[in-house]
């Protein structure tokens, strides 16, 4: 990622690219002369069956339209916007590949937008909403032809509520932004070591005793499936089994694998407790409770998690040994495979597709039965999972590289493909690739800042998983993605407004100018990091530097893209503009949250400037200026408090440029 900001700074995008921020990017746009001025509210006149989603659809993107105009939507009522949709039928989401294809034609006269489906219908209003914008003349449209249609049917975004809970309201939202770029899975993992987050009327003692009070009623969960499908989003539950399982037994301790008393961990990782496969009560209750979400949830999917079993309790059970022997089942793989085979029997009794973890294809061959091959396959440990899957004729999506709390950059996310050009899969065996998701795990996370983590890198997974696959230039990207994230903000996500609450709480002041900053060019240290560095469980709180940080922050990518402009250039006129985006990120006050990260960004940014005076002099600075700035980079490497400078690299380039001795 060395020049991508210097390439972007310095290198024309195609007019029509560099012209509009849609995302994700259509599969075709025809940009034309003129321009639609803007009068509200929308006058829609539909052609096609009664549907709900229209009608809300409609109501919704007007009224956001309305909000971002102001007093330019104060018009004549009779004289609104002219609207004309033509559809042919109201989509099923108990069909997962709902055709989502639409056109839309914008012109001085009106918008027309047509679709084979009132989902399509929507994916082209969301795009109305993002092609929005004011000029001169004021608010309008530009003149656009848009040919638009999904790459692949699956688009989704796991929310984790148990490790920490994440209340209705919040997952509500997130809806909204899925819509907007048009994601239409949302995945529940509602079961996990650290909590039971579901009601359950049949068998109340699992959430009463494995919540802790937190989790989601049936009322909470039939309103979050009635909102996704009026937004085109299917709602698919996962129960984790066999492992991660702890908060089960806290009500029905005679089901684990080992004997005890258990209640909802407060510790992360991959932890013992698991049910026993060779005990018919677990399955009795499992098919009681199994059957009650199959009626709750209407998606043909259910997952039934099955990562991470690590097998000790079944190791040290002599009766489990014993079954194990007696029914030929070699290991645990082969013990696990047996479970999924029961799971799988009572799903089909109540209508339901079991979906699961790719180690729930880890059959040895010969050991025991074949995994069905109805089963789906979500692909997490690396692409390895889909591509057996698919080969062996069964569906699959990918959630490897797509681990949206590990807080890697958009860029490593935008540039990850279930069917990259060097795919080993032959045609037919890509279709069962059904597409994709982004996980959001909640181990540091919470209902607070848990929108930071998710947008707006998400909308860089929403494009993979909708636009061609040629379209991948990441330094338009990023300029479309920025343009969305306040789109995102401007229709109530929190990604923005939480991040400044947390800095306020830091700062235990409203004035956060400096905080922000120097949080702006800090990212929280990437992949698992953050559990080396310190420990963490439920009781933690997030209200550090690193929880208030975002992963790949705006603010970096600027100074970056300066940083290397000024290596490239070393003229005035771009240390003008570098010194004072430099000097912004220093003026963070000393208090206990930040105070060691402040301090090591001012040493850094002085030894930088102190090298740029140098190169702007074309004089070499001396053995001591290199010095003083090498210990700043130092200094500056280390993890501080479990975040890290996201622009240092591009210190480390100016530095090899000035101190470097030529060869």
């Amino acid at each position: 990622m060395r020049n991508l900001w210097l390439c972007l700074l310095l290198a024309p995008l195609p007019a029509i690219a560099q012209e509009f921020a849609l995302m994700p990017w259509p599969a075709q746009v025809e940009h034309r002369t003129g321009q639609l001025t803007f009068s509200a509210p929308l006058q829609p006149r539909v052609d096609g069956p009664a549907s709900e989603r229209t009608t809300r659809g409609l109501e919704r993107w007007s009224m956001r339209l309305a909000e971002k105009a102001g007093p330019a939507a104060m018009g004549d009522s009779r004289n609104g916007m002219p609207v004309l949709i033509r559809y042919e039928r109201v989509a099923d989401l108990r069909t997962p590949d709902v055709d989502g294809s639409y056109a839309l034609a914008i012109d001085s006269t009106g918008i027309t937008v047509q679709a084979p489906t009132d989902i399509g219908v929507l994916h082209a209003l969301a795009t109305l909403y993002q092609c929005f914008r004011r000029d001169d003349a004021g608010w309008g449209f530009p003149s656009l032809r848009i040919t638009d249609d999904p790459r692949f049917t699956w688009r989704g975004l796991l929310i984790d509520p148990c490790r920490h809970f994440m209340p209705l309201d919040v997952i509500l939202r997130q809806l909204d932004g899925m819509e907007l770029v048009k994601m239409n899975v949302l995945h529940l993992h509602l079961t996990e070591d650290q909590g039971f987050r579901i009601e359950s009327k049949l068998l109340p003692e699992l959430h009463e005793k494995g919540s802790n009070g937190q989790y989601l009623s049936q009322e909470d969960i039939r309103k979050i499936i009635r909102e996704a499908d009026l937004r085109g989003i299917r709602v698919v539950p996962e129960f984790d089994l066999p492992g991660h399982a702890t908060s089960w037994f806290a009500s029905h301790p005679e089901l684990a694998s080992a004997p005890g008393t258990y209640q909802p961990d407060t510790r992360y990782g991959v932890l013992d407790a698991v049910f026993d496969p060779t005990n018919e009560a677990t399955y009795a209750l499992l098919d009681r409770f199994l059957g009650e979400m199959a009626a709750l949830f209407p998606d043909p999917y259910l997952h039934i998690g099955g990562d991470e079993n690590n097998g000790k309790q079944w190791d040290a059970n002599p009766a489990i040994q014993a079954f194990m022997k007696a029914h030929n089942l070699p290991d645990n793989h082969a013990l696990q495979a047996y479970f999924n085979q029961r799971l799988y029997a009572i799903l089909k009794k109540h209508g339901k597709r079991m979906m699961g973890w790719d180690e729930i294809g880890d059959v040895p061959a010969g050991s025991a039965p074949a995994l069905p091959q109805d089963v789906t396959i979500q692909s997490w440990r690396g692409k390895e999972g889909l591509v057996s899957a698919a080969h062996a004729g069964r569906d699959a999506i990918l959630s490897n590289g797509w681990y949206i709390d590990l807080c890697q950059s958009a860029e490593f996310h935008y540039l990850n493909d279930p069917l990259p050009p060097d795919s080993p899969l032959n045609a037919e065996e890509r279709k069962h690739v059904l597409g994709g998701e982004a996980t959001m795990w909640a181990e540091l996370v919470d209902a607070r800042n848990v929108d930071t983590r998710i947008w707006p890198r998400a909308a860089a997974v929403a494009e993979r998983l909708w636009s061609p696959a040629s379209v991948k230039d990441v330094p338009d990207m990023y300029r479309r993605m920025e343009a969305v994230s306040k789109q995102l903000d401007a229709i109530g996500l929190r990604h923005k407004s939480a991040q400044l609450e947390l800095l306020r709480l830091m700062a235990g002041s409203d004035d956060v100018a400096g905080l922000k900053g120097l949080v702006d060019v800090m990212a929280p240290v990437q992949g698992y990091k953050r559990h080396q560095l310190a420990k963490h469980t439920t009781h933690t709180p997030l209200t550090g530097l690193a929880d208030a940080a975002v992963p790949d922050p705006e603010g970096a990518r600027r100074s970056t893209a300066l940083i290397d402009a000024f290596i490239t250039r070393r003229d005035a006129a771009t240390a003008a503009a570098l010194r004072p985006v430099l000097e912004a990120t220093t003026n963070a006050p000393a208090l206990p949250c930040c105070g060691t990260a402040a301090d090591a960004r001012k040493v850094l940014v002085n030894a930088a400037l102190a090298i740029m005076d140098h190169l702007l002099k074309s004089t070499a600075p001396d053995a001591g200026a290199c010095k003083t700035f090498q210990l700043a980079l130092d200094r500056a490497q280390s993890p501080i408090l479990e975040a890290e400078f996201a622009d240092l690299p591009a210190f480390q380039r100016l530095f090899a440029a000035a101190c470097t001795p030529a060869k």
